[in-house]
């Protein structure tokens, strides 16, 4: 659609009649007369029916008056409305790829499958959820490192979240150093909506940092930070005669998680099979959801330079039609007088 930005402009059209009616004539100034020469052909020229030529040309300064006005009234094309992305939360994933992931105690339509396939399925789908959102991705084992910064690429985290491999970061668990990496990103972030989804399947055994000591850090840089638990409480071994339970080698340190989700004011999560974990990525949706007003844009294209340019030809073109009936009027005059000396 067609609209103008400042509509009050077109006032300006009556200008020049406001002008000509209450602007007071010039004043008889006594004194002296200025000879003017040739004033006597020239008041006899004037005095002639008025032909095309001073019609055509008021009519065309009054045109390019109006186009003047027009564009100043700043005209623009305003196209379809553009959705665009709802500010989210600043999200960062922190997945656990100590050794003890390998335990195959996570049960799925499948049967059971190894903790981390589980994880890297869920969390790659909780991830492309998050739309609007900006996700971040730390993997940690014995040591933790950034796998990629928070960006709104989501396609992008969940295929390097596919394509995580156990060992990649050590063998054995590192907690508080996660915690303590996602902090330094994340106070970087907003004061608003900073989140820290944690995910392990044991107890912390190579941090340099305390996790409680980085969750105290998160809690005053106001991270929420929901914990989640992996891994079921026994798994089941296959024998030449059935099957036994046995309880897990791996130990998770639930109260730890416990302590650094309260301190956070995030919660604890226990995941002990796939339908679990699906469900506790679904409740922290709903915990932290993204959206909320939706926002549109609208493209708007400035069009002012159509009518100001017309503008400047027609006055230009006012200002020719004015120096050819000058012109006229000196041949005119050569020709009545016999021409002149």
């Amino acid at each position: 659609m067609l609209q103008l930005v400042w509509p009050w402009m077109l006032a300006a059209v009556v200008a020049p009649l406001a002008v000509a009616r209450v602007a007071p004539c010039a004043p008889h100034a006594p004194g002296a007369p200025v000879r003017v020469p040739y004033f006597e052909e020239a008041l006899a020229w004037s005095s002639r029916p008025a032909g095309w030529r001073p019609r055509i040309r008021q009519a065309i300064a009054l045109l390019a008056w109006c186009a003047l006005v027009l564009a100043a009234a700043r005209p623009q094309w305003v196209g379809d409305p553009v959705p665009l992305p709802v500010r989210g939360r600043d999200l960062m994933l922190a997945l656990d790829l100590s050794g003890s992931m390998r335990e195959q105690d996570m049960k799925g339509g499948a049967g059971f499958e190894a903790r981390i396939d589980v994880v890297k399925r869920v969390a790659g789908d909780f991830v492309a959820r998050r739309a609007g959102d900006r996700i971040g991705l730390i993997l940690f084992g014995t040591r933790a490192y950034l796998q990629a910064p928070f960006t709104l690429d989501l396609d992008t985290v969940s295929e390097m979240i596919s394509e995580t491999v156990l060992g990649l970061a050590g063998e054995q668990t590192a907690i508080g150093d996660a915690i303590g990496l996602a902090v330094k990103r994340l106070r970087e972030r907003p004061m608003e909506r900073r989140v820290l989804v944690l995910l392990t399947d044991g107890a912390d055994t190579a941090s340099e940092v305390d996790p409680l000591a980085a969750a105290r850090f998160a809690a005053a840089e106001g991270i929420t930070v929901y914990a989640v638990g992996v891994g079921a409480d026994e798994e089941v071994a296959a024998r030449w005669f059935g099957t036994r339970r046995m309880r897990t080698r791996s130990v998770l340190d639930e109260s730890t998680l416990q302590t650094i989700a309260s301190m956070t004011g995030g919660r604890y999560f226990r995941a002990r099979d796939t339908a679990g974990l699906e469900e506790i990525y679904r409740l922290i949706d709903v915990l932290e959801p993204i959206g909320g007003d939706d926002e549109v844009f609208r493209p708007a294209r400035e069009l002012f330079h159509w009518p100001l340019g017309l503008s400047v030809f027609l006055f230009t073109l006012t200002a020719l039609i004015g120096v050819s009936s000058s012109r006229a009027m000196f041949v005119d005059r050569r020709i009545g007088g016999g021409g002149g000396r």
